[in-house]
């Protein structure tokens, strides 16, 4: 009975090591796989290459803006209250003075050195370029559209002109390849050709023809055998 409980434990033993091992051999296939790899160096790339044309773009769009007073972001449509949400609380009061819906940068500079001037009013106003809006008010924010838009069109050409001296660059590294592959293709060949001819037997030179003889000439050759045959034969007649 104790050899079958530790016969039990030892397979349970190796069984469970046995499925950590085969855990540990799929995480490390799937580790290994080219695409996993390619994929992380892709997006510690585009991470890095983020970065760049994000300061790039912010130099661009800092060059763009540099003549508009507040910049972009001062470029903002405040349209009338609708409702009472977007409307300035009416019970708060600053040196006797109720809120506005906006305030200049000097006006806002004023505001915020009277004593009875708080945080929580400070919280209610938003900066838009040199000026502070209520923050209920329905505000078009022109500036932020127009920036994004540039933004945009600078990210867009950037990343043309990087793809275009990119496959430019490609293009003339194969052809530069190719033009290689070519002529030592061409130089193989010809060393293969000079190599035959050197190594290649001389012909034997062809065996002349018959000269073919006429009747004429045959009759008188029939004739001359004939004769030397007489001319054999007589002394053994004799």
């Amino acid at each position: 009975m104790e050899e079958n409980k530790e016969a039990k434990k030892l397979a349970k033993k190796e069984a469970k090591k046995g499925r950590w091992k085969r855990l540990a051999e799929e995480f490390k296939k799937f580790v290994a796989k080219g695409n996993v790899l390619d994929m992380a160096v892709g997006v510690i790339m585009g991470s890095a290459f983020n970065a760049i044309v994000t300061a790039f773009t912010s130099i661009l769009l800092s060059i763009c803006t540099w003549g508009v007073p507040g910049g972009l972001s001062g470029l903002v449509t405040v349209l009338p209250p609708a409702n009472a949400a977007q409307k300035v609380p009416t019970d708060i009061l600053i040196n006797g003075t109720a809120l506005q819906q906006s305030y200049t940068a000097s006006e806002w500079a004023n505001l915020s050195q009277q004593s009875d001037f708080t945080t929580t009013i400070a919280n209610m106003y938003t900066k838009h370029g040199g000026a502070y809006y209520y923050n209920g008010a329905a505000i078009i924010d022109w500036g932020s559209f127009i920036n994004a838009v540039i933004s945009f069109l600078i990210i867009a050409l950037t990343l043309f002109v990087i793809v275009k001296v990119f496959t430019s660059l490609k293009a003339r590294r194969l052809a530069l390849e190719e033009k290689l592959r070519k002529a030592a293709e061409e130089k193989k060949a010809a060393e293969s050709a000079e190599t035959s001819v050197e190594e290649k037997p001389a012909e034997p030179a062809p065996a002349p023809e018959p000269v073919k003889k006429s009747d004429d000439v045959l009759l008188l050759e029939e004739i001359r055998d004939e004769i030397r045959k007489l001319n054999a034969e007589k002394p053994k007649a004799e």
